[in-house]
This record gives C-alpha cells, structure tokens and sequence, in this order.
C-alpha cells in the first residue's frame, strides 16, 4: 500500500455536548444524550472560534490536496469554518468512515452515567478489542479508518473527525495505542509525513494555533 505523503488530523472544535459532559464531571452529575443524537451535535459558540483559528492556521502553511470530514454535523462545520480562512478549495469528501466511535447501548452516557449502569463496561471500554453490546471496539474504528487510507496514496491529506478516528490512525500508523483519556483535545492538530515506506509522526494532539493570533 502507497501511504499518504502527509497526513493532517483535526479533532472537531469543542461542541455542545462537550460542554454538557465538561459540566457534569465537575458537578459529579451523570448525563445521558437522546438515543440516535451524537451524528447531530452541534459546535458551541467556542468550537467555532477554535475551528476559524485551525483554519487561519492551516491557510499558513501547505494546503492539503484532499480534505475528508466525518458525516457528524460537529466535524462538518468545524471544516465549514475551517475553509472560511483558507484561499484555495482543496477536494472535499464527506466519508462514513470517519464517524465516531458506536459505543451501541450506551451511547450518550458520560463517564459517570456508566459507571452507575454498567461499571464493568466502563472498565473495559479503554481496552481496544473490546466491542460493547451494539456498538464498536477501538480495533473496528482502526479498521475502517485503514480501509479508507489505504485509497488515498501519495496525497497530502488532511482530515476532520473526532478523537477516536485520530487515536485510530496513530495506531495505524506507529502500532501505539494511546491510553484514555486520549491526549486528544477540541480542535487539535496531529500530523504525520512521509518516511520510507511508512509515516512518521510529528505532531500528536497539539494546538499549534494557540495565542498564534
């Protein structure tokens, strides 16, 4: 398999969810999302300033050849915003594979909503071949992340998803599995380039436009 010649990965800006979730860790509240919503989560107000300032980022540097967004509405806007700032239209393809991580029956349950339901679950769910009931282990992301990879050889690539997708790719592409909580914030940046016949990680979850404007 042809790599990438370079491989950008953006988590989506902050959305509303993460600012419901942040709330209720702090208050030890557990919190369950409407069954079917996560494709519908919105950014909040400060997820579409992180996603103008990515943009205005990126419009500094090498635009890619090719731009894949998750089909989640928090990812797609995050690149909406993104492209405000860049001059040049790279191609863009709105692509399954990147959605996030289907956690099955305990989607939209935070942290401390599952422990409360199923503490054993939420024991396992770090593990990467773990599927829960319904939904996809770590592995299953990878897999489809790889498959998706694998058709864009020689490009210089940047994709927008979520934390999973970008854990999923330094697996693909170094063998590390990152430990949770993923060192993977709102609009970070994580970045690899060619080397030989493989990628070479240079950047891993880092906010590289922070206090650059």
């Amino acid at each position: 398999m042809v790599p990438p010649e370079r491989v950008v990965a953006v988590r989506h800006g902050e959305s509303t969810a993460n600012v419901l979730f942040a709330r209720a860790r702090a208050e030890g509240a557990p919190v369950a999302l409407p069954p079917g919503s996560d494709a519908g989560v919105p950014l909040s107000g400060a997820g579409w300033e992180q996603a103008a300032r990515v943009g205005r980022w990126l419009a500094g540097g090498e635009v890619p050849d090719v731009v894949v967004v998750s089909p989640y509405l928090r990812a797609r806007q995050t690149w909406e915003e993104m492209a405000r700032q860049v001059p040049s239209r790279p191609e863009l393809r709105v692509d399954e594979r990147l959605r996030d991580r289907d956690m099955g029956v305990f989607h939209g349950l935070n942290e401390i909503a599952l422990r409360e339901r199923a503490p054993e679950e939420a024991a396992r769910l770090a593990e990467w071949d773990h599927r829960p009931p319904g939904g996809e282990s770590l592995l299953d992301v990878a897999g489809r992340v790889r498959e998706l990879v694998g058709e864009l050889g020689g490009l210089r690539v940047l994709f927008v998803a979520h934390d999973a997708v970008v854990v999923a790719l330094r697996q693909l592409f170094s063998g590390e599995r990152p430990a949770v909580p993923w060192p993977v914030p709102n609009a970070s940046v994580s970045r690899w380039v060619r080397d030989g016949p493989g990628l070479r990680l240079i950047d891993f979850g880092r906010r590289p436009w922070a206090g650059a404007d």
